[in-house]
């Protein structure tokens, strides 16, 4: 029993000569060993500032006034981590036995800056410019190198910055972070806590084999970020290299909340283009900030995207894709009532309402460059239905133009360019070609106008600016042309018009109907319509008012066979607004048009008598003047010299 009292007393009095031997142990010694191992670990200087004190509670250390850890050399920004108070915890044992372990960092309101170059070189990269690792854990040449971790870092109220070449500053302030790394040759993981908004934004990330991923080897990592709004998970491999490559999941449950709760600007999305969001991709980044998406899977709520694409990140994003949306819905969503029993008018206009005053917000334009493939099974615009088509969208520096390669439309095709240039102020332009349209149910989509049918083919070009809908149709202007082949025109027979006057309901068939328009201060003008009938003729002009939504035209039907074949005509005037076009013949223009051509009647014969009486007659391309003032001249001349 003697031996095993002594044997206890023994290891009382190494305890205590342990524990009183710390108490003596140099802060400015403490600290500087662990700087110098720090400085071997990242390879950066390292530097301790202010009073130093060893600390022995929670942890055995060293706290100082300050604490900096040098950036990359090719960095002008300053330090990487700069913190005005900082702790750093060591193993006791492990001290005592000359082994540097450090089991805690701990750094108050620090500030973290993280750069990258577009070449891919990254600030948190602890390599040289061969990518050899910096790393080492030799506290000196001539001494044996001896293993070094850290068990624990944290960091709390930091300002992190993230400053991309290239790209915009990203700034979060009141950053959280904890890395917890138990084992040296184990996995880390990684939780941060961001605050852009009052509702913090959690991270969290996994990655094995840490030791080696700090030194540029790529490893598996999990990674995801989880707002009130929305989540964003990733899992596959990475390197600190900025090399990535995986599966990533989004899901929001508001986009435009989603957004805001990372800092970002937020966009209220329509409700079937990404107001709520599910997509998965598979995912490679590479180290210049190249984004590569295969096999993508986008629900945007009633609507849906396959495809792929490559996106560079380097500034303005660069995208190159190819998209296919199946059946594609791109209504506007219903606008809801402005008070009592009528409703507001909706954003595009309709006849009775006229078109939207609202002001358009195309800042969107300038998000990106490039170019996007879309072919869709169909696409419902709400005003405007549209078949199979296959477009490419172009935009460049907030200049976006629509190539539609194959749009199947009203029973035909369209093809040509539509055009959104927010440059200087929003325009909009186009030059579309359509071939063997049905009229009637394009005319009803576009006007609400019903009675013309037939299939035709069109030509349109146009231009207008503004900041709304409105002010848009007020500007426009352009040209075009329309060739119809048979058809009618319900609600009015000029048959029946032209045989009693009596204008009431009824079809008029027609054989071919065609004509021009030119464009301007939105109201198109037409001169030149021309309407075949089998026993009448037609011709029109006047004005659609595209932007104030009404017309003026008037049309004038010719009776061939009547009139022993010189024809009888009755103009028709269709006058009011587009939701309610009177129709009416224009009798007093009739008649004003037939007592002229009766006045005619009657001079040429009052003319013809006064020739004859007077012996006259006249030469070809001669007037009955002319020819009554030769004959009165010749007969002068004759009593003259005879």
């Amino acid at each position: 029993m003697k031996w095993v009292f002594r044997l206890i007393g023994l290891l009382v009095v190494i305890v205590v000569v342990a524990v009183v031997s710390l108490f003596f142990l140099p802060a400015e010694r403490v600290a500087r060993i662990a700087t110098e191992q720090l400085r071997n670990f990242t390879g950066r200087e390292v530097s301790i500032t202010g009073d130093v004190a060893l600390t022995f509670y929670p942890v055995l250390g060293v706290r100082a006034g300050g604490l900096e850890v040098g950036n990359a050399d090719w960095s002008e920004q300053g330090p990487m981590l700069q913190a005005a108070n900082a702790a750093i915890g060591v193993d006791a044992l492990g001290l005592l036995r000359g082994e540097i372990r450090i089991t805690n960092i701990e750094a108050e309101s620090p500030t973290i800056r993280l750069e990258q170059r577009q070449d891919g070189r990254a600030s948190w990269q602890f390599t040289d410019s061969s990518g050899e690792a910096q790393i080492a854990t030799e506290t000196a040449p001539e001494r044996a190198s001896h293993p070094i971790s850290i068990e624990r870092l944290r960091v709390t109220d930091a300002r992190l910055i993230y400053d991309a070449e290239g790209s915009d500053l990203v700034s979060y302030e009141g950053v959280d972070l904890t890395l917890d790394w138990p084992e040296r040759l184990g996995a880390a993981e990684i939780t941060a806590v961001l605050r852009p908004t009052a509702q913090p934004v959690m991270v969290g990330a996994v990655i094995d084999g840490f030791a080696g991923f700090i030194t540029g080897e790529t490893q598996t990592f999990t990674a995801s970020v989880t707002t009130a709004a929305g989540s964003v998970s990733f899992g596959g491999r990475a390197s600190t290299a900025g090399a990535v490559a995986g599966a990533l999941t989004l899901k929001t449950d508001t986009t435009k909340a989603f957004l805001e709760a990372l800092g970002l600007p937020g966009v209220d999305l329509p409700s079937n283009l990404g107001r709520v969001i599910n997509m998965t991709t598979d995912l490679t980044l590479t180290p210049d900030r190249k984004l590569s998406l295969r096999d993508l899977k986008v629900d945007l709520g009633d609507n849906s995207l396959t495809g792929a694409a490559d996106i560079e990140l380097n500034g303005v994003p660069i995208i190159n894709a190819q998209l296919d949306a199946g059946a594609l819905d791109l209504k506007q969503d219903t606008a809801e009532p402005s008070g009592g029993s009528g409703g507001g008018s909706s954003a595009g206009g309709s006849a009775s309402s006229g078109w939207s005053t609202e002001p358009i917000d195309a800042s969107g334009l300038a998000a990106f460059n490039g170019e996007i493939a879309l072919s869709a099974q169909s696409i419902d615009l709400g005003q405007f239905q549209l078949g199979q088509t296959r477009t490419i969208l172009r935009n460049d520096r907030a200049r976006m133009v629509f190539e539609l390669r194959e749009v199947q439309a009203y029973g035909g095709d369209v093809t040509g360019e539509f055009v959104i240039n927010n440059r200087s102020g929003l325009s909009v332009g186009g030059n579309l070609g359509a071939r063997a349209i049905q009229m009637q149910p394009l005319l009803s989509d576009a006007a609400g106008l019903n009675r013309l049918t037939g299939q035709g083919d069109a030509k349109l070009s146009f231009l207008g600016s503004g900041s709304s809908v409105d002010a848009i149709m007020r500007s426009l202007s352009g040209d075009g042309s329309l060739a119809i082949g048979k058809g009618t025109i319900q609600g009015i027979d000029l048959d029946r018009l032209m045989r009693s006057g009596d204008v009431g309901a009824g079809t008029t068939v027609f054989d071919s109907l065609t004509g021009t328009w030119a464009i301007a201060s939105g109201v198109l003008n037409n001169k030149d319509l021309l309407l075949q009938l089998k026993n009448y003729r037609a011709t029109g002009a006047g004005n659609i008012g595209l932007a104030a939504q009404n017309m003026d035209y008037t049309v004038t039907p010719i009776a061939l066979r009547a009139n022993s074949g010189q024809g009888i005509s009755i103009p028709v005037r269709f006058v009011g607004p587009w939701s309610d076009i009177s129709i009416r013949p224009d009798l007093e223009a009739a008649f004003e048009a037939e007592l002229d051509a009766k006045k005619d009647e009657l001079k040429d014969k009052a003319k013809e008598k006064l020739n004859q009486k007077l012996g006259v007659s006249a030469q070809p391309g001669q007037s009955a003047e002319d020819a009554v003032k030769d004959k009165v001249k010749d007969k002068l001349l004759r009593k003259l010299f005879d």
